[in-house]
């Protein structure tokens, strides 16, 4: 099939990696000193890379190409995972159980402010979602996997606030977010895209809803991705 794909000039290549830190597929490797596309069936052609490139040696090109394959690019996300960690590639990290140790909270502690909510709409469930409202438009949305906020302690300041919320579970929601959030923001003034998610293999299910919601848009609008830890910190923002 013929499709649009990102080409890289290795004559202009300067061997910084920005582009593969920034491939949220980890389609792009650093070879020899140079960015390499590792797959075509990696990229989705979304081209977040292009941005993160100083030198200008990635493109966008239409040319025949293996259709972008997500369950591969899980899989080569699963077995780096594992590499790095020891886990054995069986069973769904997400669902092991484990102990968090916290120090004790002293009696000072006890005794702070309480915490305001950030919440600017409901519904935040995107299955319960409008896809026609007021406060999407002009709205810089943020789409969180639901255990984000349950795990990051200061997630309303940082996430919620002055952003619209749609939450979502990829492993436990029987539904394919994408063509909803597609509508949500081809219909409606959308700023920007914020995607929280947690660091398993499984919620990169709703990364690449969103991803793929913005590119079934036909819009163009900034967006990040941001990582959080089993353990309420920030991996990768």
């Amino acid at each position: 099939m013929v499709r649009r794909i990102i080409q890289i000039d290795e004559e202009k290549c300067n061997g910084c990696g920005l582009c593969a830190k920034a491939c949220h597929e980890e389609a792009i490797k650093m070879e020899n000193g140079k960015a390499k596309l590792l797959r075509d069936d990696y990229c989705d052609g979304l081209g977040d890379c292009l941005p993160a490139c100083p030198a200008g040696a990635i493109t966008f090109v239409e040319r025949e190409a293996v259709a972008y394959d997500e369950e591969a690019v899980r899989r080569n996300k699963r077995k780096k995972t594992n590499e790095k960690d020891g886990t054995l590639p069986c069973g769904c990290p997400g669902s092991h159980s484990g102990q968090i140790v916290r120090e004790p909270s002293s009696g000072a502690a006890c005794q702070a402010p309480a915490v305001h909510s950030m919440l600017r709409q409901w519904p935040v469930q995107i299955k319960l979602a409008p896809v026609n409202a007021p406060y999407f438009d002009g709205a810089d949305l943020l789409i969180a996997a639901d255990c984000t906020a349950y795990a990051y302690g200061n997630f309303h300041q940082e996430f919620i606030r002055d952003r619209v919320t749609l939450i979502g579970c990829p492993k436990l929601d029987d539904a394919d977010y994408s063509e909803k959030l597609a509508e949500i923001i081809r219909e409606n003034d959308v700023r920007s895209l914020t995607i929280a998610r947690m660091e398993v293999p499984c919620c990169g299910g709703i990364e690449h809803a969103a991803a793929s919601a913005l590119k079934e848009s036909g819009k163009f609008i900034p967006w990040h991705v941001v990582v959080i830890s089993t353990d309420g910190h920030i991996l990768e923002r």
